[in-house]
């Protein structure tokens, strides 16, 4: 017979190995495996085991059903997503670089608050829509004709902690679970709020920067202006230089022409002053006198013709 003492090793002891065969991957035949070696065990020592593991057995066979069903409920829903989740998060091998899904926002249906709607879809095309619940009855009853579950008083602590378990989800289920709601929002509304301030810094961020760029161009444009500003003044200054050399050349060269033109007006002066002197000089006293009667003889002429005009 086994002791108190071993009892409870041994029942911690199956403890563990329910926990670190549920998160290390183990196969489904792995499992198998364990249980038939289990069931080859206990019909070798039916009769001890019966007698001196009734409160080892049930707990040990449990376990070992428990990782039968986690293998094969794997690829089942939102629990064998976590399921495998975890295993690979606890594995020891290098965990891929892929990105992993979004995690949903609420879990999948279940029916009576355990089992998940998609292990009936999947039995519905086997069995029917009662093959579920008749796999479940059969699968119990199984268990409890062939001692793999035994009820003692373990069982009835069970089913009143269960009992009031459902009882507190039913009756408090909803309130906390709106408080949650309430808070996850308001978790979410916070994290909202702070995306959209850094969104709007960012975008603000991205404004300055285009504004930086579009500066940045214009101050090329500016230094382009500059460089044109410097070559109008420099071709302003050089015109003005030209004009002014234009204006002292033009200047000069009127500066010559009057000399020229009072070059020849003083030749021409000297020229007739010369003549009217060489012409004076050869007049003689007897032809003064002549060309001086001469002209009083027309002036009397001149006078009578005009006198008989008047009178006419």
């Amino acid at each position: 017979m086994l002791s108190v003492g071993q009892l409870k090793t041994h029942h911690s002891f199956s403890v563990e190995f329910v926990i670190s065969r549920c998160f290390a991957g183990f196969s489904r035949e792995t499992s198998l495996r364990l249980c038939r070696r289990a069931r080859r065990g206990r019909n070798k020592k039916q009769g001890a085991r019966r007698s001196n593991n009734s409160a080892s057995q049930p707990s040990v066979m449990l376990s070992r059903l428990i990782v039968v069903s986690v293998n094969s409920l794997k690829g089942c829903g939102p629990i064998g997503a976590g399921l495998v989740h975890a295993s690979r998060s606890l594995h020891t091998s290098p965990q891929s670089l892929a990105p992993l899904p979004p995690l949903p926002e609420k879990g999948g249906k279940v029916r009576h608050g355990i089992f998940p709607e998609e292990l009936f879809q999947l039995l519905y095309p086997k069995t029917g829509v009662t093959g579920p619940y008749m796999l479940g009855t059969g699968l119990i009853l199984y268990m409890l004709s062939k001692e793999i579950y035994v009820i003692n008083h373990e069982t009835f602590a069970a089913a009143s902690i269960g009992t009031a378990i459902i009882y507190g989800v039913k009756k408090f289920g909803p309130t906390v679970a709106n408080l949650a709601d309430k808070i996850n929002e308001e978790k979410v509304a916070k994290a909202q709020e702070v995306k959209d301030v850094a969104i709007s810094s960012l975008t603000q961020a991205i404004d300055d920067e285009k504004k930086e760029q579009w500066r940045v161009e214009g101050r090329s444009m500016l230094f382009d202006a500059k460089r044109n500003n410097v070559a109008m003044l420099l071709e302003t200054n050089y015109r003005e230089r030209l004009h002014m050399v234009t204006n002292e050349v033009k200047r000069r060269l009127d500066y010559q022409i009057a000399l020229q033109n009072l070059h020849h007006r003083l030749e021409q002066e000297h020229m007739i002053n010369w003549v009217e002197k060489n012409v004076i000089s050869s007049i003689t006293p007897q032809q003064e006198k002549e060309s001086i009667a001469k002209c009083i003889t027309d002036l009397k002429v001149l006078a009578k013709a005009t006198q008989a005009r008047a009178a006419a």
